[in-house]
């Protein structure tokens, strides 16, 4: 194990004076080698761990928006050693990301190892309840709502109800922290061209704080490494809002419209879809809040490629996920193949601390 970890951490500090051209690499990778041997693991500095985050960023093969990868901001908390402490940095990152709306691509990186938890899939996410033989709310996040809700939260049994923050940390349980109100920027839906819309009562939250991933640098593991960047709007318009095991929204919105529903033929469907995915372009747009359009971050992403082939580098990619779910072959993405493989450093969905085993018994 110690000569995979040294292999690992090697091949990184390698990459990481060879790209920012720095001397020193010798010393470096004998003391590191050293710390591995005597105490079987090793800390990046600070410049490292920025580094490497943003090379996760880069490799990350399901992701379309790599082009900024140079632009994240790197927050390195790995001295947090409490809940309060973990929550605390958490609203800090919420609050600087979220920049009034214009949003600004960031990370946040807790202590190496699994000790420190976030529950949460995203920082903000809404709350889903189990109602009478329908859910109320986000079904994706039923299983964290009970846990909340028997941890005594209570929430207010809406569909836009923004769960607590979930931290745990070593063996101590689980403690909820609500996110102040002022933190949580959110954007109400409504069309460019069709006031009836807004009878929808539809939003949704302003940035995607994922916090279910594990960044890997060099062999070294960060389970707590919450990061965002801006939506794409399909993420919100063609799967949060129109996924049928999500909010599913497409029947009320043709309703609300006026497109006749009695034919499959007809592509209601479709039209329903891009009039909903106009909507949240239009609406954070409006609101001044950042966004992009699919056929624009596919633009971006062939930007990426060229930037990377210009470097020398192979772009890996994961097509399932690259390709938009709307109209994906008007993408030049669609038309291409990209090799699937791994590169280290990157991110790595990890199963939620409650899927243990008993884990909803104990709390």
């Amino acid at each position: 194990m110690a000569n995979r970890l040294e292999d690992e951490a090697v091949e990184f500090l390698s990459l990481f004076y060879e790209e920012r051209c720095l001397d020193g690499k010798e010393a470096r990778v004998r003391d590191v080698c050293e710390a591995i041997r005597t105490g079987g693991t090793y800390e990046h500095t600070a410049e490292e761990l920025a580094f490497g985050a943003r090379l996760a960023w880069r490799n990350s093969n399901r992701c379309i928006g790599r082009l900024f990868w140079e632009r994240l901001t790197v927050i390195d908390e790995r001295e947090a050693r409490t809940e309060e402490a973990v929550a605390q940095a958490l609203f800090r990152h919420i609050e600087y990301a979220t920049n009034g709306g214009k949003v600004i691509p960031t990370i946040t990186v807790f202590k190496q190892g699994a000790s420190i938890r976030i529950w949460n899939a995203q920082l903000v996410r809404y709350a889903g309840y189990r109602g009478d033989g329908r859910i109320i709310g986000d079904p994706a996040s039923l299983e964290l709502t009970d846990i909340c809700k028997q941890l005594g939260w209570v929430g207010a049994g809406g569909d836009f109800d923004v769960l607590p923050l979930v931290i745990s940390v070593g063996a101590r349980p689980p403690q909820l922290f609500p996110i102040p109100e002022h933190l949580i920027k959110e954007v109400a839906l409504v069309h460019p061209d069709n006031e009836a819309f807004a009878r929808l009562n539809l939003k949704w939250y302003a940035v995607p704080f994922i916090s279910n991933m594990r960044l890997e640098i060099g062999g070294i593991s960060y389970y707590t490494a919450p990061f965002n960047g801006w939506y794409m709007g399909t993420e919100i318009g063609a799967r949060n809002l129109a996924d049928d095991f999500r909010y599913n929204r497409l029947p009320e919105v043709a309703a609300v419209l006026g497109i006749s529903m009695e034919r499959e033929a007809s592509l209601w469907r479709d039209q329903a879809l891009v009039e909903l995915n106009r909507a949240v372009l239009y609406s954070y747009q409006e609101q001044g809040v950042s966004i992009v359009d699919h056929h624009t971050a596919a633009k971006q992403f062939q930007r990426f490629i060229g930037n990377e082939t210009e470097a020398g580098r192979d772009v890996t990619g994961d097509w399932t996920w690259l390709i938009p779910p709307m109209s994906p072959a008007q993408t030049d993405i669609f038309h291409q193949s990209f090799d699937n493989r791994i590169v280290s450093p990157n991110y790595f969905h990890e199963k939620p601390p409650y899927c243990r085993k008993g884990i909803k018994e104990e709390y």
